[in-house]
């Protein structure tokens, strides 16, 4: 009898352990604070914004971030911009991941890329951290490169040794104005990670 009932609640708890993998944990890397809002090192939250005005859906503060929940062809994204400064994302992917038993494999970071042109797309199913920071951490926590990454181009403009005024600085004029349109498409990737999958989403959308 003993035994039964330990078996049943091993199972009990394995069972609650088991990952939702119609749950997609969508993270946006960025630093908090006004003097960070318009950043080329802030996309990662920019993109989020988007996706959050367009479908009317709202962020609310909580543990280690801001969250936002957008549903989906039956699935649940969880909309996340960690609070922790780009240097500590890690700790927030970890938190909401376990929290909300979201299966590695459900997880997109987007990202800022120096090494790619303005707008340009670049999605990859996993990776090194290319030299960001944030990257560095979430591999670092997640012990782990095996996660998707949706890297955006910012490009290299910028005189030697002027790197992180340019990073942190804002966007031109020109690229104010092409903004807009490679927000929409990088909103069309989220979408299409959790109802396409990675490949067919790298497939249509890499090169974009």
């Amino acid at each position: 009898m003993i035994k039964w009932i330990q078996e049943l609640f091993s199972s009990k708890k394995t069972e609650d352990n088991t990952p939702d993998m119609k749950k997609y944990l969508i993270v946006g890397l960025g630093n908090i604070g006004a003097e960070y809002v318009n950043t080329r090192h802030n996309i990662g939250f920019k993109v989020l914004d988007f996706l959050a005005k367009k479908e009317s859906i709202s962020f609310e503060t909580v543990k280690l971030g801001s969250l936002a929940e957008y549903k989906f062809k039956g699935r649940t994204f969880f909309l996340l911009k960690p609070n922790t400064y780009m240097n500590l994302s890690g700790k927030a992917v970890q938190y909401w991941m376990e929290k909300e038993k979201i299966a590695i494999e459900n997880i997109l970071v987007i990202t800022d890329d120096l090494n790619l042109s303005f707008g340009s797309i670049r999605i990859r199913p996993k990776g090194s951290d290319g030299g960001h920071n944030g990257l560095k951490n979430i591999n670092l926590v997640l012990n782990t490169q095996n996660y998707a990454r949706f890297r955006f181009g910012i490009s290299d403009e910028f005189k030697k040794g002027k790197q992180v005024d340019y990073v942190l600085g804002d966007w031109d004029d020109t690229e104010k104005t092409a903004l807009p349109e490679r927000l929409e498409i990088a909103s069309e990737i989220i979408k299409s990670f959790g109802s396409a999958g990675l490949e067919n989403t790298m497939t249509f959308f890499n090169g974009k």
